[in-house]
């Protein structure tokens, strides 16, 4: 049965200019109509947005209400007749004209396929030797991603081609396709990024840093995997700048995503490992996901004035919590501390611990943007608790990570100072690294 009651979106400028425009073409072909508002239209105080609807439509300059009444009642244009699917991405050809390096650097540049660093251009003879780190054959489909640009296909080939140009090699390849997997990374408006963990024996054998400065500049497994899920993800999501990603800051951390493997050998007796969490063996190579905004890091080491996980507890506040999720980075010695002196025998109890004790008021939980979209619309359904937190008063104190299974305790660093990170990010399912050998 077809609905035949007129309706239009509402949007910001950006959103509503890709919408008409970008999103019409390669993706949805569906011919709405749109007004535009200033942006942002959260948070704003109930005066402002007033004044946007009395004010004027951004796309043609009437008032905002006269645009809204136009758009529902005018006649529609022959364009706005079309039907069907839209047509899907013009595939790039897969071999590009011979030229200097320079003109192709600069191809690749224009074209929005790098991340602005140098590349190791991808050549025939290049990715040939990378396609020999799996068994997998090249026109293997991993993906298809439609997210953006049209339906695209992400094939071990393609793979191949972005982990060449992250300076991988062929025994990284193996890890970068199981990676490719989750591609392609986080983009919203917020500064949305990624948080990679390797686990089990590949780590020492691809030598990825889990020990002093597991999340610096100092290590090449953590370097080349990491900005290979960058190069990936911005070609096969299509993603270029004020087009399709319109982050406001951004996030430095998708440069490499995060990218750095647990010190499992660091664990306190009793602590497993991320993977087997997961219900992976110690001995399965694994590579984990996670997706998020914040990371606040300690600023010293541990005091017994205070303990430690007091203090996460309260860096845990200024979370969004959205699904419950969030990340801690420990270094070693804060586990041991941490089992040692205060007792939790395990990560699943120190995630409990969390659960239970990290309360914030309800104004500060439903003022955050992240659960305005996520959390808001489940309150609405009548879902508990948000529901009920919804009724409660501004100051009112809530528990908003419900769920211990979404608190992930990750274990890296050095041992050279009682140091962590509360984020969060939220960790996806691990991917077997051995299924793509």
């Amino acid at each position: 049965m077809q609905c035949k009651i007129p309706a239009i979106g509402v949007a910001s400028s950006n959103i509503v200019h890709y919408a008409t425009g970008y999103d019409f073409k390669y993706r949805n072909g569906m011919p709405i109509r749109y007004v535009a508002v200033p942006f942002p239209f959260t948070g704003q105080p109930r005066a402002v947005d007033v004044g946007y609807v009395t004010g004027k439509d951004i796309l043609t300059g009437q008032p905002l209400m006269t645009a809204v009444a136009g758009a529902l009642t005018a006649p529609l244009t022959a364009e706005e007749k079309i039907s069907g699917p839209p047509p899907g991405a013009e595939a790039e050809p897969r071999f590009l004209p011979a030229s200097s390096e320079e003109n192709l650097r600069q191809l690749f540049e224009d074209k929005g396929w790098t991340d602005f660093n140098s590349i190791v251009l991808p050549t025939e003879k290049r990715v040939t030797a990378m396609l020999k780190g799996t068994s997998h054959k090249p026109d293997e489909v991993i993906s298809t991603v439609d997210i953006t640009g049209g339906a695209r296909q992400l094939t071990v080939e393609k793979v191949a081609i972005g982990a060449v140009m992250a300076g991988a090699s062929p025994e990284h390849f193996p890890v970068i396709l199981a990676l490719a997997t989750q591609a392609p990374f986080g983009n919203s408006t917020s500064s949305m990024a990624n948080m990679i963990v390797i686990s089990g024996p590949i780590r020492k054998r691809l030598n990825f840093n889990s020990g002093t400065n597991a999340l610096g500049p100092y290590n090449r497994s953590n370097a080349v995997v990491g900005r290979a899920f960058t190069l990936i993800s911005k070609t096969v999501g299509d993603l270029r700048n004020n087009v399709n990603a319109w982050e406001s800051l951004g996030s430095n951390f998708q440069y490499n995503n995060l990218c750095f493997g647990e010190n499992e050998e660091g664990l306190p007796e009793g602590w497993e490992p991320l993977h087997v969490q997961m219900g992976f063996k110690p001995t399965d190579n694994v590579v984990t996901v996670g997706t998020g905004w914040s990371s606040i890091s300690s600023v010293g080491g541990s005091q017994s004035l205070y303990p430690t996980h007091f203090l996460m507890r309260d860096y845990m506040r200024s979370l969004s919590a959205s699904g419950s999720s969030a990340t801690i980075m420990l270094d070693p010695t804060v586990a041991a501390l941490l089992k040692d002196t205060h007792g939790f025998k395990t990560k699943a109890q120190l995630s409990e611990w969390f659960s239970q004790n990290v309360e914030k008021t309800a104004a500060s939980y439903w003022g955050n943007g992240v659960i305005q979209s996520t959390a808001v619309p489940f309150a609405l359904q009548g879902l508990e608790p948000y529901a009920s937190w919804r009724k409660l008063p501004d100051d009112a104190l809530i528990k908003p990570f419900t769920n211990s299974r979404a608190i992930h305790v990750v274990v890296t660093g050095g041992k050279i100072q009682t140091t962590w990170f509360v984020t969060d990010f939220g960790m996806r399912r691990g991917i077997s690294i051995d299924a793509w050998m």
